[in-house]
């Protein structure tokens, strides 16, 4: 008696069933070998929606863009409204980091709403990037831009704030609808907004 068969007795399959069962078994993995082809050979693909112009609002989109780069995803990082001040070549140098009504500043609210404190905070955050070589803004761009990273400024913010697509750094998609970034997020694997 072959091992590899059991025998109906004790609710055990007879020997048609199971070699009905070890046919779908092996149909079964041959279809989940194919499906997993099918996954790794597409790669997967992230969407961020930046929103937020403030220095602090300008790392987050960028270091997710280009770390999701790294590891192999398609990218689109699509700037909107406040957000577009990132990919501003002449604005994004001088983002600033806004001390009132922000709960890890180490001041009290009336302290931070004087004149002159945001720029007090800023500075202290960019000695803090400094000091800890962390990339800049530009920096980050730059390597999202050769990572394949697809930034994009939204047209009707462009329109909005009075931008010519020529002050953009130099590999920014310009021209973008919400539409066309609807569809790029429609087609992620992830979407995110920042």
């Amino acid at each position: 008696m072959s091992t590899d068969t059991p025998t109906p007795a004790d609710g055990a399959p007879s020997p048609e069933e199971f070699e009905a069962m070890r046919t779908r078994m092996e149909e079964l993995e041959e279809e989940l070998a194919s499906v997993k082809a099918d996954v790794s050979d597409s790669p997967k693909k992230m969407v961020i929606v930046a929103t937020k112009g403030t220095l602090d609002m300008a790392y987050p989109p960028l270091i997710l863009a280009s770390t999701a780069a790294a590891f192999g995803y398609d990218v689109t990082v699509f700037h909107t409204f406040w957000g577009l001040e990132i990919l501003h070549e002449e604005n994004s140098k001088d983002l600033q980091l806004s001390a009132v009504g922000n709960p890890n500043m180490p001041m009290p609210n009336a302290i931070a709403a004087l004149p002159g404190m945001d720029r007090v905070t800023t500075g202290m955050m960019r000695k803090r990037i400094a000091e800890n070589e962390v990339a800049s803004i530009e920096e980050l761009i730059e390597m999202s831009l050769d990572q394949g990273v697809d930034l994009q400024a939204c047209q009707m913010t462009i329109e909005l704030l009075g931008y010519d697509e020529d002050e953009f750094y130099d590999g920014v998609t310009t021209g973008v609808g919400a539409a066309s970034a609807f569809q790029e997020m429609v087609e992620a694997d992830i979407q995110l907004l920042v």
